[in-house]
């Protein structure tokens, strides 16, 4: 991509939910391509759709893209602007467009059109082209496409699309009351902010030759486009958000590291080469190319993601992954209260979280056994510990344990002495002994457990156990 006209690109979300991974993936392509560049990147907020539009949802998008290191304090960072701050322009346009022939009134129905063509599936046919109609309340502003030739994209991802004009209709670019539509409001704002490359979601490919050739009649030159691959789920479906998770807010929520996410949402579509995924951002930014993404649908893997997170994880530093840990270690996370939490116990196994957690979500269920008062018992893990002679291994494990060093290797052999003496190596041995102090068959090294738990607690959990066996 090169270019002696400064590169400007643009995201352009809607304030209408969450922040859809997928806007999340745009985002940050265009993010790369002006930090490459050393161009802008232009933040519009398109909030023209009065009835879905929230200030809450632009609050979500700002902090959004911040949590992504999309922030105005870096200086390749411009907005955010409002397409609404634009309504005047944008209107001119379509003036100016009337003006030059170039767009003509129309108080076709859908009824009318209907009517005179006998399908549902035929476009507009032109019926007002020529009656020379004045601007009137309730008539539709429409552009005149070209009867012959093509329109040729230039997109760096999709080569050259050709679209012959003549299946282009006469398409609406300002409503019966005025208003601009998407499509002309959109190439006036790109048009007001000097916007050099339009990096955007597939879907809007099929509008692409109508604006280019308002970009041509408004006399200007249209940007170079670029249409990113759509994002889909394990059964190639496009990401819905009413059947999959697609908030950016969720992943985040459950414990999914900005940077992680980052460096996944760039692999979307795209691969740095040399076989290597996970790098920092820096270096993605670094070897971007958007010629260079396929065109191909991109599979959000929900496992790929969590794997990468895991890595993510056990990279941070001890003290970064405490902090990160926090938020799941109080209300309205923890089902343990303020005061049965103690910290120098969680410092103490939170190395060993460290190694085992793929999303920071996870911390909760690892080490609730050291804050509540009971062990939160999971019920398939006690009938799948709890079979055979469990009631006889746990009092023969609790009369050793009651005498021996609490040390995490003492208390290992231990175990595996009264293991053996059952006939039992030491993986079987321990599964009862974890699920009656820990609650699961799943967790943080047992050994290591039991000594920050301390021993009158582990004995008075291995009693219950017995109790509820003998029960």
């Amino acid at each position: 991509m090169n270019s002696s006209t400064p590169v400007r690109v643009r995201f352009a979300p809607s304030p209408t939910g969450m922040f859809h991974v997928g806007g999340a993936r745009s985002a940050l392509f265009n993010w790369a391509v002006a930090k490459q560049q050393g161009g802008i990147f232009v933040l519009r907020i398109e909030d023209t759709d009065a009835s879905r539009n929230k200030p809450e949802w632009v609050d979500g998008i700002l902090s959004a893209m911040a949590s992504l290191g999309i922030t105005s304090d870096d200086p390749a960072f411009e907005g955010p602007y409002y397409q609404s701050a634009n309504a005047g322009i944008q209107r001119e346009a379509a003036a100016r467009l009337h003006a030059d022939g170039k767009a003509y009134y129309c108080d076709c129905t859908r009824e009318d059109v209907l009517a005179r063509t006998g399908n549902q599936q035929t476009g507009y046919d032109g019926h007002c082209r020529d009656r020379g109609l004045d601007h009137a309340a309730g008539r539709a502003l429409r552009f005149r496409t070209p009867d012959d030739g093509e329109t040729h994209v230039v997109d760096l991802i999709r080569g050259n699309p050709v679209f012959a004009n003549d299946t282009l209709e006469d398409f609406v670019i300002a409503r019966g009351d005025g208003s601009p539509v998407f499509l002309l409001a959109n190439v006036v704002d790109d048009l007001d902010e000097h916007i050099t490359h339009v990096i955007r979601g597939e879907e809007h490919l099929p509008n692409t030759p109508k604006q280019q050739l308002l970009w041509e009649a408004l006399g200007a030159t249209p940007p170079v486009w670029a249409h990113l691959p759509v994002i889909v789920n394990e059964k190639r479906q496009k990401l819905s958000k009413r059947r999959d998770k697609v908030a950016l807010e969720d992943y985040l929520a459950d414990g999914v590291l900005p940077a992680a996410m980052v460096n996944y949402l760039m692999l979307l579509g795209w691969a740095p080469g040399n076989d290597e995924e996970i790098l920092p951002f820096d270096e993605l930014v670094r070897r971007f190319r958007i010629e260079d993404v396929n065109s191909s649908s991109a599979f959000f893997d929900l496992k790929k993601l969590t794997a990468f997170n895991g890595e993510y994880i056990r990279a941070l530093p001890p003290g970064e992954f405490k902090d990160a840990c926090a938020p799941w270690l109080t209300a309205p996370h923890a089902p343990w209260t303020p005061e049965q939490f103690d910290q120098q116990a969680f410092d103490a196994v939170a190395p060993l979280a460290q190694t085992r957690v793929a999303l920071l979500a996870e911390i909760t269920d690892n080490v609730d056994f050291l804050f509540l008062d009971e062990p939160a018992i999971d019920e398939d893990s006690w009938n799948k510990a709890m079979k055979g002679d469990a009631a006889g291994l746990l009092a023969d494990m609790r009369a050793a344990l009651a005498d021996a060093a609490w040390q995490a290797e003492t208390l290992k052999e231990t175990v595996t002495t009264v293991g053996e003496k059952h006939g039992l190596k030491l993986g079987k041995a321990q599964a009862p002994l974890r699920v009656a102090v820990t609650g699961r068959r799943i967790g943080l090294p047992l050994f290591e457990s039991l000594e920050v738990l301390g021993r009158e607690r582990t004995l008075a959990r291995v009693d219950a156990a017995i109790e509820r066996l003998a029960a």
